[in-house]
């Protein structure tokens, strides 16, 4: 029998929050020194980079309000999805302007859908939510965000191969212990798949701590932008199969027509995220 209630869980289509916050330059230079970026490039008035604006707007919930697995509990903006397993699947986003470092912008966020599928692993649920970030009255970045839930898994499954073409610019990124640390303490994310490796094996079920998916968007958007040498207006990005620590990571490009398809690429040659960049 589903342990899915959809006509329940589609009760939040429609819900919605706004959040305001300040894109603190102080907080994109401690990113900056995640990622091995100069800091002196990141001032009041300098761009945010793209997907950079997940470092702000945090939630903060106290302890007895958070999950088994460190995220808050199911049921308040989100849907109480019954599934235990909570990632990130994927999105879309548009860039209408740029919007700059130490100015104050608003976040309304919307869930738009909510869908019930069955996959390898089982059953899955997808969803949609829609953030809009607008600065002195215009929005600059629209985004639809796919987070899924699915069930617990004592190995998880590995996906098929992803044809991608041969890549025209690549960059290897090795990430360890500390950049899963730094990236989960700037972003407030207390998913314990990114650093309790205990609970990654014997409750999740993956070989080692779980690379952020959303670390793997923002490598692949930032690269996109510095191949191309001009600012994204539109960025897609879908989850593979997740990316474990130990493995050294490949990020890659090539151009398709007006824009690009980009991948992270794994050790073994398989792909953990692809996207494409259109500008």
């Amino acid at each position: 029998m589903s342990a899915v209630d959809l006509d329940h869980l589609r009760q939040w289509v429609g819900k919605s929050v706004v959040d305001r916050d300040v894109l603190s330059s102080r907080h994109a230079r401690l990113m900056a020194a995640t990622l091995g970026f100069p800091q002196s490039d990141f001032t009041d008035g300098t761009p945010l980079p793209p997907l950079w604006h997940w470092l702000y707007f945090l939630e903060g919930q106290a302890p007895q309000a958070l999950g088994r697995d460190g995220h808050p509990s199911r049921g308040g903006f989100l849907p109480p999805v019954a599934l235990p397993n909570r990632m990130w699947a994927g999105g879309k986003l548009e860039f209408h302007c740029p919007v700059p470092l130490g100015t104050e912008v608003e976040k309304r966020s919307s869930v738009v859908s909510v869908e019930h599928k069955h996959g390898r692993s089982g059953e899955l649920v997808f969803v949609t939510v829609l953030h809009e970030l607008v600065h002195e009255g215009r929005t600059v970045i629209s985004e639809h965000h796919d987070i899924v839930y699915k069930e617990a898994t004592t190995a998880p499954t590995r996906s098929t191969s992803v044809d991608m073409p041969i890549a025209q610019h690549s960059r290897r990124f090795q990430p360890d212990s500390t950049s899963l640390f730094r990236y989960s303490a700037l972003t407030f994310n207390g998913h314990r798949i990114h650093y309790d490796v205990d609970y990654c094996r014997d409750v999740e079920g993956y070989s080692n701590l779980v690379i952020h998916g959303p670390l793997n968007a923002t490598l692949l958007a930032g690269f996109a932008q510095e191949v191309k040498g001009r600012p994204l207006k539109q960025f897609r990005y879908r989850g593979v199969q997740p990316a474990i620590l130990g493995q050294e990571l490949t990020i890659n490009a090539a151009s398709d027509g007006d824009q690009l398809v980009l991948w992270v690429g794994l050790s073994d040659g398989a792909i953990s995220m692809r996207a494409e960049a259109m500008f």
